[in-house]
């Protein structure tokens, strides 16, 4: 078995079949690639389809659970994975033709912990075909670091649709997604590169991530907005302990931190951001702020730079990093706000 790929569904019903038929037009025969349906506990036909699939496809399982989120959706799908490496996947989104074999290779010829590849956002039109796979030299050597180097030198995207991941790598690090919170891959992703040993890229055009007025992090409902909120808290926090095991001595140690750090202030942007559309009591803010001052993630004096940059990034910088100006700021932004909605 050479791929595992764990698909987390919540309501899908729409969706579902276009990823799952981009991953069954890859060129792999059924006893090569395991596809892990973990349905949770949806609410529409997307149980059903998952099990049509099952009973025409030896190689798709399905996993019918009861709600606990993504996190814990993901984590019971990896726990019987049977691959030598671990792709998730989100249901929404899919692959591009024939691209899985080529990525297979790459990271078996190479021994890699993880691999990342091109990912492109779509809205409705498809893209079912790489665009470069035809010129796509898979002979060529990549460049080989360990995750500390490659955060130093990359700008990585907080989602786990975007690589593979060797099985025995992940599972000697004891990393699991968190439960029960948002930001779960963001904290994943990061926690996994900081301890691979063999890391790449490559340029090949594989992913589609489709972009749903619906999706999760674009849902507006005061419970969900808020809860987001909170799990941005718990993410610059999380982030506080991961960087303190940063290695000093690396040669690449100061950079990594460096961008860690810009991510880490990067909850605390997007939690101020949210804030101003949220209806959570601007006399909350004060205590936040001084519990993200002590693991000197505010004020955000290291978010600025080559990641997050632009005229609308440094103007609500300095706001939010003025005491004084963020509840006249944000009770303006909500009164302006209520009106126009």
């Amino acid at each position: 078995m050479r791929l595992s790929i764990i698909i987390p569904c919540y309501n899908m019903e729409l969706y579902l079949c276009e990823c799952v038929n981009s991953l069954l037009d890859q060129q792999m025969t059924d006893s090569e690639y395991e596809i892990i349906i973990v349905n949770d506990e949806s609410k529409d036909r997307t149980l059903e389809i998952a099990q049509e699939y099952a009973t025409q496809h030896s190689n798709i399982k399905v996993i019918d659970k009861k709600n606990a989120g993504v996190g814990a959706a993901r984590n019971s799908g990896y726990d019987v994975a049977q691959g030598e490496y671990i792709y998730f996947l989100d249901p929404d989104d899919y692959v591009a033709q024939n691209t899985l074999p080529i990525l297979l290779e790459l990271c078996k010829a190479n021994d890699l912990d993880i691999l990342t590849f091109v990912s492109r956002s779509v809205v409705t039109k498809p893209y079912p075909y790489s665009k470069n796979i035809d010129s796509f030299d898979a002979s060529a050597q990549p460049d080989i670091c360990d995750g500390i180097t490659y955060i130093a030198n990359k700008k990585h995207k907080n989602e786990i649709w975007w690589y593979l991941i060797k099985r025995d790598f992940i599972q000697n690090t004891g990393i699991r997604f968190i439960e029960g919170k948002w930001m779960e891959d963001a904290i994943l992703t990061s926690e996994l590169f900081c301890q691979a040993k063999r890391m790449a890229h490559t340029d090949l055009d594989v992913h589609r991530y489709r972009i749903l007025p619906t999706s999760a992090m674009r849902n507006k409902s005061p419970e969900h907005y808020n809860k987001v909120i909170y799990d941005n808290a718990n993410a610059a926090h999380v982030f506080n302990e991961l960087i303190g095991t940063i290695p000093r001595t690396h040669k690449d140690a100061e950079a990594c931190i460096k961008r860690l750090k810009t991510r880490q202030q990067s909850f605390v942007f997007f939690l101020m951001v949210r804030l101003m559309k949220s209806d959570i009591p601007v006399s909350e803010i004060p205590a936040m702020l001084t519990g993200f001052e002590k693991i000197d993630a505010y004020p955000l004096k290291k978010f600025l730079g080559e990641d997050y940059h632009g005229i609308g990034y440094s103007c609500l910088v300095f706001v939010f990093n003025r005491k004084p100006l963020i509840n006249p700021f944000i009770k303006m932004f909500r009164s302006f706000y209520t009106l126009v909605r």
